[in-house]
């Protein structure tokens, strides 16, 4: 597949509103530290002088993004490397501040198309679920590994399934029967028999399961708040971030991160003093998330669900 085949797989969501609100200038140095196939920072670069620095997890979306992006030259830079380890892949490269971050926390197309990478559930395939293919327990090892409770707290917790009990139960009976979940296709099925939906259900049974496996496996809500951190010290003084979250627990991290680096207090009433440790640092730049409007949803379903917000360095 060639990269431009490969691009079109994915669209960038809400890509007009990013470059909005990162505020792109001439000669700017940007990170776009959730590089995937490189949609927002072929945007970013196509803008006059600018430069980036690219950072993915993922081996075979940098491999695409380095053949679309290609053409930029030397005012981009790649780096195989998780979101969260933004700190310490800059200072290897000897920057010490940027201009602007963007994090997609999405799945992309090419990983979701891909069968062997075991994130859907509409093809049959290994449980991966891996972000990063070189290393770490794949979701067939969670579910070969984890207790009942814990299989149940999971998905409950990052899918926020009601029936996570259920298919708690129903994976641990084929474990004991010498029968373990491996392929994706046993987990959809396990789950459509034992989940109850409404003719009004919109979404695939197997949905909030497949998507608390994934956080859990790439540990996506354990690293987030630290990413958040980083990324705003990353920053020069009027320098912004930008996320753009798929998931009610991701949003909910990302809206009180910002809260506290505004120097928002988030202990409860009853506590006489701070101790959260809220000390300003930015101003947040959405009251309240930026969600794509019906025409970019009619052409890009997966925009449904998105949810961007934006903060400026200020201190």
């Amino acid at each position: 597949m060639s990269a431009n085949e490969a691009a079109s797989l994915h669209t960038s969501v809400l890509l007009e509103e990013t470059l909005e609100l990162l505020g792109v200038k001439p000669g700017g140095l940007y990170v776009d530290a959730t590089l995937g196939l490189g949609g927002h920072s072929e945007a970013i670069l196509g803008l006059p002088e600018t430069k980036l620095i690219g950072i993915d997890q993922d081996a075979e979306a940098i491999e695409f993004a380095e053949k679309r992006l290609a053409k930029f030259g030397e005012r981009i830079r790649i780096v195989q490397a998780n979101f969260s380890d933004i700190k310490t892949t800059l200072s290897g490269m000897n920057v010490e501040k940027v201009d602007g971050i963007i994090a997609d926390l999405g799945v992309s197309s090419l990983q979701l198309d891909s069968e062997e990478r075991g994130f859907s559930f509409r093809s049959d395939a290994p449980l991966d679920m891996r972000m990063d293919r070189e290393g770490g327990e794949t979701a067939a090892d969670l579910l070969a590994e984890l207790s009942e409770e814990d299989i149940a707290n999971l998905i409950y917790r990052f899918g926020e399934e009601r029936f996570s009990r259920r298919i708690a139960r129903r994976i641990v009976e084929r474990r004991k029967a010498g029968q373990p979940v491996t392929t994706t296709r046993e987990l959809s099925e396990l789950v459509e028999r034992s989940v109850r939906r409404s003719p009004k259900d919109k979404i695939h049974p197997a949905t909030r399961t497949f998507q608390a496996l994934r956080i859990a496996v790439n540990h996506e809500l354990d690293i987030l708040e630290d990413f958040i951190n980083d990324a705003v010290e990353a920053l020069n003084i009027g320098g912004r971030l930008v996320v753009i979250s798929f998931h009610s627990l991701e949003d909910r991290i990302v809206k009180q991160t910002f809260q506290k680096l505004s120097g928002r207090c988030l202990c409860p009433p009853r506590i006489p003093q701070c101790v959260c440790g809220a000390v300003k640092k930015i101003e947040v730049l959405t009251r309240k998330p930026i969600v794509a409007g019906e025409i970019e949803t009619d052409k890009n379903p997966r925009a449904r669900s998105a949810k961007l917000r934006a903060a400026e360095r200020s201190n």
